[in-house]
């Protein structure tokens, strides 16, 4: 009799041990966010299969489609959590020091999320499902849109016309990212400092003579 216990109790522990290497559901949503990540950046939006993904993932097609509802759900959420990140950084730049010192300190955690997320930076440099031939990369396009609300807020505190941040915002954002891009394809990569106090030169030498309405010299 005990041996039939000890044998019945064997095989209820032999079924309800998880399977080496299973992956809880949270754990396989971040592994193919981060799969996903890695092909969108290598390939951009258009030439990524759903199947290359779930190939890499290790897993079937069907799990991919359960987590995100398909390609286009995983893009989303990976374009999300890279703009969050970057614009919290750059949020958090830009909420204290001297208007200088904002501007670098803005410089610097925007260079930072190049160097430290090269795949992410890649994602935002890449096409959209929505991409249009001829226009800056739309996600890039999208981050400067939410940096102008920043900008507009310290626009307003300095007493100049909130109405013109936009136009800094996107060419802060434009500068830094094509930079940014020329960076991580050097061969010498100067340090983000380096790069960040150039950057930061260039934009304040015109900042800080800003006239309140600005106009064409004729």
């Amino acid at each position: 009799m005990r041996k039939l216990l000890a044998g019945s109790n064997l095989v209820k522990m032999q079924k309800t041990r998880k399977t080496p290497g299973r992956l809880t559901a949270a754990a396989r949503r971040a592994q193919l966010i981060e799969v996903g990540r890695e092909v969108f950046a290598e390939r951009g939006y258009g030439a990524t299969s759903v199947e290359e993904i779930a190939s890499r993932a290790q897993v079937s097609k069907p799990i991919l489609y359960d987590h995100f509802g398909g390609k286009e759900g995983l893009y989303a959420v990976v374009v999300d959590r890279e703009l969050e990140y970057i614009l919290g950084r750059i949020t958090e730049a830009v909420s204290s020091g001297s208007p200088r010192r904002r501007l670098e300190q803005a410089t610097v955690a925007y260079l930072t999320y190049v160097r430290e997320h090269p795949l992410g930076f890649a994602v935002l440099l890449r096409d959209t499902p929505q991409q249009q031939s001829g226009r800056m990369p739309a996600l890039m396009y999208d981050l400067a849109e939410q940096i102008s609300d920043v900008f507009t807020e310290q626009f307003r505190a300095a007493g100049y016309n909130p109405e013109s941040a936009p136009i800094y915002a996107h060419a802060l954002v434009g500068m830094v990212a094509f930079v940014g891009q020329w960076w991580t394809e050097s061969s010498e990569q100067p340090s983000v400092e380096t790069v960040a106090s150039h950057i930061a030169s260039l934009a304040w030498m015109g900042l800080r003579h800003l006239p309140q309405q600005p106009k064409l010299l004729t």
